[in-house]
């Protein structure tokens, strides 16, 4: 059974750094594309980025393209994002979500975590 748990959000000033990570267990790391989604207060899903089973392919929305940086280590099962010079816009759960295909479409995925909440104040 694939299991996903995010951490590291929490409650930031605008302008400020937070790198979000996720670990994969009871599934090979490698073989999935993954990617980050949020969701705002009475908001639907939103793609924020995705990158491929190697690390080679990235995409990122354009709302955060430039800020946010997604990675992952292969070696450590664990998915990241780098996110810098965050907005209250950005305010939201993130979640991250395992594919076999790189997609960023919320329906390619197949396994979600639980989410962690960022929220920056103004």
């Amino acid at each position: 059974q694939v299991q996903l748990i995010e951490s590291g959000g929490g409650l930031v000033q605008t302008g400020d750094s937070l790198k979000l990570s996720c670990s994969l267990s009871g599934g090979t790391f490698s073989r999935y594309s993954m990617a980050w989604f949020r969701q705002g207060s009475g908001k639907e899903y939103e793609f924020v980025s995705a990158i491929d089973w190697l690390g080679t392919t990235t995409y990122s929305d354009h709302s955060v393209r430039g800020r946010f940086t997604i990675s992952r280590d292969n070696s450590e099962n664990i998915l990241y994002l780098q996110m810098n010079s965050l907005k209250p816009e950005d305010t939201a759960v993130y979640y991250c979500a395992a594919g076999w295909r790189f997609e960023l479409s919320k329906s390619s995925y197949d396994y979600w975590g639980q989410g962690t909440q960022v929220t920056v104040s103004s």
